[in-house]
């Protein structure tokens, strides 16, 4: 969970789940940075991203060891072992996402000399929808939807995903 005063580095930022965690990790008052190619750039600014990271950049080069709180993985892969090198001793570790591959390294002693805590995340608390609800009807939160498809061009939605230029979420209308 994100607090206010929290310096956290999103991967993914420029999907759906990841433009939301943007948002909502600014609406509690930490510091922002968004994780997305390079031409997603502005799109992560103006959701209120601090800083901009190219999915390409090593973040322990960029922004330095144990220099975030909280980290919110998307991704995984083989970027994974420097985002555990940017966590701060004490720091929180939080996935729903590995489109960069399931299979990554972790040297233990990372985890326990650093004190960091690991969350898996695909089930919510009951009140979660709700919140995020009002948060969108209160318009401190705005869904990025792309682009919308019918059902019928299912084939065509996909190929748009596989291309990987947009922001948000690609949606099927029935």
């Amino acid at each position: 969970e994100c607090q206010a005063g929290d310096v956290v580095l999103i991967t993914g930022a420029s999907g759906g789940v990841g433009s939301a965690a943007v948002q909502l990790c600014k609406r509690r008052g930490a510091t922002v940075i968004a994780m997305a190619s390079r031409a997603k750039h502005d799109q992560m600014a103006g959701l209120g991203a601090d800083r901009l990271l190219d999915r390409g950049d090593d973040p322990v080069a960029v922004l330095g060891a144990q220099s975030v709180t909280l980290v919110v993985d998307l991704v995984a892969g083989d970027g994974f072992p420097g985002l555990i090198a940017c966590l701060k001793r004490g720091g929180r570790y939080a996935t729903s996402g590995a489109i960069g591959g399931p299979i990554t390294t972790l040297d233990v002693r990372d985890l326990y000399l650093k004190d960091l805590t690991f969350v898996g995340s695909t089930a919510q608390a009951p009140e979660t929808m709700p919140n995020l609800i009002s948060y969108i009807e209160a318009g401190e939160i705005k869904p990025m939807v792309s682009q919308t498809f019918p059902l019928s061009d299912i084939t065509k939605a996909q190929e748009v995903f596989l291309q990987k230029t947009f922001v948000g979420k690609l949606v099927l209308l029935p």
